[in-house]
């Protein structure tokens, strides 16, 4: 469903590993910003993420990181529920080019529940790389593979529910403390919950913004 330039995607990828339903509506579009839903109950798989229901905007497109200035983003969010294990979460993906396979994936987590985590390298409970601070919002640094795409996870040190930043910023960051090439691209960027169990789960956006320059 599309309103806008947003498009809400329901990816309900690992759906197989459990039980459930989610459903999601945009409720309005008041200039550039976005307020929409997604409720859902899921069970069986604790392990296993059963969906992520994400936003993207065709104000943001494939660039070089070098050449972008900013992107800057709000998101003004709420979360209610039942045993409630899934996080709020921007996800982009980096690579050599528009069209490759990405070499990294870059996520940031407004929001946690329930004792999830993000991939690892250095086991569960993670073990924090760093805990910088990214605009004014502090965050932990989780560090992690998947197969050939190097992981890199910004975890809230405390919910940001009414959050306003860049996410260069985060780019910014990992050039300089994690030797990220920025002459990559951001192919994708992404903004939603990933879901792992729960019931009579929703979260409620009021506003969303996102553009590049």
């Amino acid at each position: 469903m599309s309103t806008g330039t947003f498009t809400i995607g329901a990816d309900e990828w690992g759906s197989s590993y459990g039980t459930g339903s989610q459903c999601s509506q945009i409720n309005g579009l008041n200039g550039n910003s976005l307020a929409w839903q997604t409720t859902w109950s899921w069970a069986n798989g604790d392990s296993n993420v059963k969906s992520y229901t994400h936003v993207n905007s065709s104000t943001t497109s494939c660039e070089q990181i070098g050449a972008i200035n900013s992107i800057p983003t709000t998101w003004s969010w709420s979360y209610t529920g039942s045993a409630i294990r899934a996080n709020v979460a921007y996800d982009t993906f980096v690579g050599a080019s528009c069209s490759g396979t990405p070499s990294y994936e870059v996520m940031v987590w407004l929001g946690e529940f329930g004792n999830v985590f993000p991939l690892s390298n250095n086991g569960y409970p993670p073990t924090p790389t760093a805990s910088p601070i990214v605009g004014n919002t502090q965050f932990n640094l989780i560090v992690g593979t998947n197969e050939a795409t190097t992981v890199y996870t910004f975890v809230a040190v405390a919910n940001a529910t009414d959050y306003s930043g860049d996410l260069l910023d985060f780019y910014k960051y990992l050039e300089t403390n994690e030797n990220f090439p920025t002459t990559n691209y951001v192919q994708s960027i992404q903004a939603g919950s990933e879901v792992w169990t729960g019931s009579d789960a929703e979260l409620l956006t009021t506003g969303f913004t996102i553009s590049q320059t």
